[in-house]
């Protein structure tokens, strides 16, 4: 047997390599970044969440200092710090599961996996359109907080990097389980690509200390990485330090959810295969 022929063989069977992966990688991620090549109002919807957002606590902010004058910093930067950091996690979970939602809509996920593309590459793809997603979406936010409000997110120094990456990772692990229950329920379970997250929202403390909480809550918000995060952000915003092991908190938590989701998902994908709803789904 020839090498060409060794190399269709193992193309054929998913494999045939890292840079067969990584090509086949960015033909998904590249198919999906076309649609915005032509189509302005699709980069504008990417920004256009965010940006409100941020306006509209921007004059919260505003409105509370006025009130009490001495609360004009630490109020900037806890409400708008907070919508900052959540529309990093809100964008990065939603800019995933309407990438596979795109795959549905089009009636496309039966050819994308009649292809040689194995499951992981197009996770892969999709938690890279979901970087791609959550950057062009949230980083004109993060100008316009700092041009009408002063607030310089980044002025927290480059934990903040930290600060998006536990949250990006979490965002991740939810769409893994919002994909799962769409391949298990299909159009049915497509809201919840829009509805998870803001769920989420109370029990990740975005706005207040975790302390807040009724004390029977507080250990199922202690088990969310986002609530981590938003404590490590009001600890360096008040007090000017780093907090380390809320940041640790993030990071473990945010490993456990993805290998679960990631489990979820794989589990979900065989059976939808054996039940050749990856050719139904969305119908």
């Amino acid at each position: 047997m020839g090498q060409g022929t060794r190399m269709r063989d193992a193309v054929a069977r998913g494999g045939g390599g890292a840079g067969l992966a990584a090509r086949r990688i960015w033909g998904m991620m590249y198919r999906h970044l076309a649609l915005f090549r032509r189509s302005w109002p699709r980069l504008v919807e990417l920004a256009y969440w965010p940006v409100l957002q941020m306006v509209v606590w921007g004059f919260v902010t505003a409105y509370v200092a006025g009130v009490q004058a001495n609360a004009a910093s630490l109020a900037a930067g806890v409400l708008l710090g907070g919508v900052l950091l959540w529309e990093v996690a809100l964008r990065s979970q939603m800019g995933f599961s309407i990438s596979f939602l795109e795959e549905i809509w089009s009636r496309n996920l039966g050819h994308v996996f009649v292809s040689p593309l194995r499951p992981w590459e197009l996770v892969a793809a999709l938690v890279g359109m979901s970087a791609i997603r959550m950057l062009v979406g949230v980083l004109p936010a993060v100008l316009l907080a700092w041009l009408l409000y002063g607030f310089g997110l980044f002025s927290l120094g480059p934990v903040v990097v930290l600060f998006f990456a536990a949250l990006m990772v979490m965002g991740w692990a939810v769409a893994l389980g919002v994909t799962s229950l769409i391949l298990r329920h299909g159009a049915g379970a497509e809201a919840l690509a829009w509805s998870l997250m803001f769920g989420l929202a109370p029990l990740s403390a975005v706005f207040y200390p975790v302390s807040v909480l009724p004390e029977w809550l507080r250990p199922v918000a202690l088990a969310t990485p986002s609530a981590h995060v938003f404590e490590g952000m009001r600890a360096a915003l008040t007090e000017g330090r780093i907090a380390w092991g809320h940041l640790g908190w993030a990071f473990g938590l945010d490993l456990v959810w993805l290998a679960a989701m990631a489990w979820l998902f794989m589990w979900q994908f065989r059976r939808a295969r054996e039940r050749g709803a990856l050719l139904t789904i969305g119908e």
